[in-house]
């Protein structure tokens, strides 16, 4: 895919994240999962539960210090579930693993008011990033992958997905026309954007589709 197409196509992309966590985000940039492990120099067996199983629950590391940071729950991800969707010989363990060494935008607002209306999100607050895709994408397209559909998700159907669903920019399917062969439904990033700051347009509280306030 034709880098200017994909930001003529989602000139803004999103990011769903804790209510509260802006200024933590702001001072320390985004992190996957496993980027939170190696700044908090989380090892061992304790890393094992927050990286490589599956997360019930919302989970905070390092709970009770200064430099805390919570990790958001994998619900929909269960292993049972995951065992019936892998494709390609991939175990639930490797796919949280891959799962948690990215950081996750959604390509269009729809599927964030998807996410902020699910069951166990909407009566919770979030702070929702907007992030300017003109900047954005350009500066970090070689870390970038795009994916066609919501790969953390195994409801209500464990449709069927292997590593191969993220595709590097220049490897997404295209039309003729030069348009995607399938909407982009996640855009995708190794590890970590520590100047996300820089590429924010809009910092929404929300709950739900309402907006309760703009806190940047």
């Amino acid at each position: 895919m034709d880098l200017g197409m994909l930001i003529e196509l989602y000139p803004r992309v999103y990011h769903m994240a804790e209510c509260g966590a802006w200024d933590s985000i702001r001072a320390r940039g985004l992190m996957s999962a496993t980027a939170v492990l190696d700044h908090l120099a989380v090892g061992g067996g304790d890393r094992t539960r927050y990286e490589s199983e599956h997360r019930g629950e919302k989970m905070d590391v390092r709970a009770g210090d200064p430099s805390h940071i919570m990790l958001r729950d994998q619900k929909p991800m269960p292993e049972g579930r995951l065992i019936r969707a892998l494709t390609d010989g991939a175990t639930p363990r490797q796919w949280y693993e891959l799962i948690n060494s990215k950081v996750f935008f959604w390509a269009e607002e729809k599927r964030l008011h998807g996410l902020l209306g699910a069951r166990d999100y909407r009566r919770v607050e979030h702070d929702v990033l907007t992030l300017d895709s003109a900047t954005f994408i350009p500066a970090y397209a070689e870390a970038i992958w795009l994916c066609h559909m919501n790969s953390g998700n195994t409801w209500p159907m464990p449709h069927r997905r292997g590593t191969d669903i993220f595709r590097r920019i220049p490897d997404y399917p295209v039309k003729r026309s030069g348009k995607p062969d399938k909407t982009v439904v996640e855009l995708v990033v190794d590890y970590a954007v520590p100047d996300i700051a820089n590429f924010v347009v809009e910092v929404r509280r929300m709950k739900g589709s309402e907006v309760l306030g703009v806190i940047g």
